[in-house]
């Protein structure tokens, strides 16, 4: 972004095949009565770099789709992140130095992908900082429900996803990283936030894998 503020337009790409994949260091195994379904920041304003009909976004959108209709049918818990728009200054905090003012309040921003919309039962946490459970009771809400496994989805991967899955794993939570249900800015740079989660964090997976596991 060569200290460019706002999100770089993204280049079509290919969503990581399940060969590409990388081994986890971590070994466990997605239980449906103890996960729970994140769904990362899925709004209008951030999936604007996308080209609407190239990929990565329809199989994202697609996959995405699929993860949470299959954790409702289970009775898996699903939350969503959502940042809301023209937020002060002073909460914004450094997030305006490296990105800007963010989003309006506009529906064209605020707004979740309608074909990702939340549903009566699903819990939408206001978004503050990159991870999922800085300023947040997300926590405390998986806890009450007896939920110790995360599965992420959702953009961006090497950023909110990936301190998302890290902050998981420092609570003792474990996080599963659904590879071909992550959005980056590029394909290198989301090939190497799954490598990362899978090396240090998380079990990286596929879309197919957790079905399996859901269904």
């Amino acid at each position: 972004m060569s200290g460019s503020k706002g999100l770089p337009a993204v280049p079509a790409y290919a969503l990581p095949t399940e060969a590409e994949i990388p081994a986890s260091r971590a070994q466990w195994t997605l239980q449906r009565d103890r996960a729970a379904l994140l769904v990362h920041d899925m709004q209008k304003y951030f999936l604007r770099p996308y080209a609407p009909d190239a990929e990565p976004l329809p199989g994202l959108i697609a996959n995405i789709a699929r993860l949470i209709t299959a954790a409702r049918a289970a009775g898996v818990p699903v939350f969503y992140t959502a940042q809301e728009g023209e937020q002060d200054r002073r909460d914004r905090g450094l997030q305006a130095d490296l990105w800007g003012p963010g989003m309006s309040r506009a529906p064209e921003h605020q707004a979740i992908l309608p074909a990702l919309s939340p549903e009566p039962g699903d819990l939408t946490l206001v978004k503050h900082r990159y991870s999922a459970f800085q300023r947040s009771n997300l926590e405390t809400l998986m806890r009450a429900r007896g939920r110790d496994q995360l599965i992420i989805c959702g953009v961006y991967a090497h950023i909110g996803c990936q301190l998302t899955a890290a902050e998981a794993f420092q609570r003792d939570i474990e996080p599963f990283f659904v590879a071909d249900a992550l959005g980056d800015f590029s394909r290198e740079k989301h090939m190497e936030a799954v490598a990362w989660a899978a090396a240090v964090c998380a079990v990286a997976t596929s879309t197919a894998r957790v079905l399996d596991r859901l269904t």
